[in-house]
């Protein structure tokens, strides 16, 4: 019995020691789980509002640190950049913020803050833009520029360029045969492969260009030249008919 007077005794004087501390911590630590709670509820609604997305357009504008796209539906678009982005090109191993030009071509995949309206790129490389492809008959070459002019059937008229990398094939009795500029015909049907010039939007650049000088042009086509040339709109709206005589 006075074993166990004494443990009590013993207990009492370290719950004495003791409590003290602990009431006078609560308050510092019920203070911690609300800071705590408050940063989780913070982290929580910032990651409501950032989402991973990619998105594609051309440089409008470029800096150090920024790029701004127009979209294919032309909208604009803002993508930031920091040290943890990483760049990628298929014609470069050292691609990176400073190869970037205004009319390229990118690709950005990134996390996108819905009230900034910001993308924070995590990937961007070139995309290589779709090609053009057009269908028609010759309608005049140009040996000095290295240029053709190609007709098409809604009577629009492209200007085809020839490069020293553009390969050139005739295809004939059954056969796709190398060719170059100096086989291209007046008249001929031709199909030409490449991408828009910049400076021109009535151009390209042909990387590939097919003839087939055995197949007749579409009668649709309209290649007489004695037929002048009347614009398809003065620019104020009013669309003018071509005139046949």
């Amino acid at each position: 019995m006075r074993r166990f007077s004494k443990i009590l005794f013993i207990l009492i004087v370290l719950f004495s020691l003791f409590c003290p501390n602990i009431y006078a911590q609560s308050p510092n630590l019920q203070k911690q789980v609300d800071e705590l709670k408050e940063k989780i509820a913070s982290k929580v609604a910032q990651l409501n509002l950032v989402e991973k997305k990619a998105i594609f357009g051309t440089v409008s504008d470029i800096s150090d640190s920024q790029i701004s796209l127009l979209t294919i539906s032309n909208e604009p678009r803002f993508v930031d950049v920091d040290e943890l982005t990483k760049f990628s090109s298929s014609s470069s191993n050292s691609f990176g913020i400073s190869d970037i030009n205004k009319n390229m071509s990118l690709g950005v995949i990134g996390l996108f803050n819905k009230d900034s309206r910001r993308t924070q790129a995590r990937l961007i490389y070139e995309e290589q833009k779709p090609p053009v492809i057009i269908y028609g008959a010759v309608y005049a070459i140009d040996a000095k520029n290295f240029t053709i002019t190609v007709a098409k059937e809604n009577g629009a008229k492209n200007i085809v360029e020839i490069e020293t990398v553009t390969k050139t094939y005739s295809y004939s009795n059954e056969d796709l045969l190398k060719a170059g500029f100096s086989k291209i015909k007046e008249g001929e049907t031709i199909v030409a492969v490449g991408v828009l010039d910049i400076a021109n939007k009535n151009k390209i650049i042909a990387s590939r260009v097919f003839l087939f000088p055995e197949i007749l042009a579409s009668s649709k086509i309209n290649l007489d030249k004695s037929i002048p040339t009347v614009p398809a709109s003065t620019g104020s709206g009013v669309k003018l008919q071509p005139i046949v005589k």
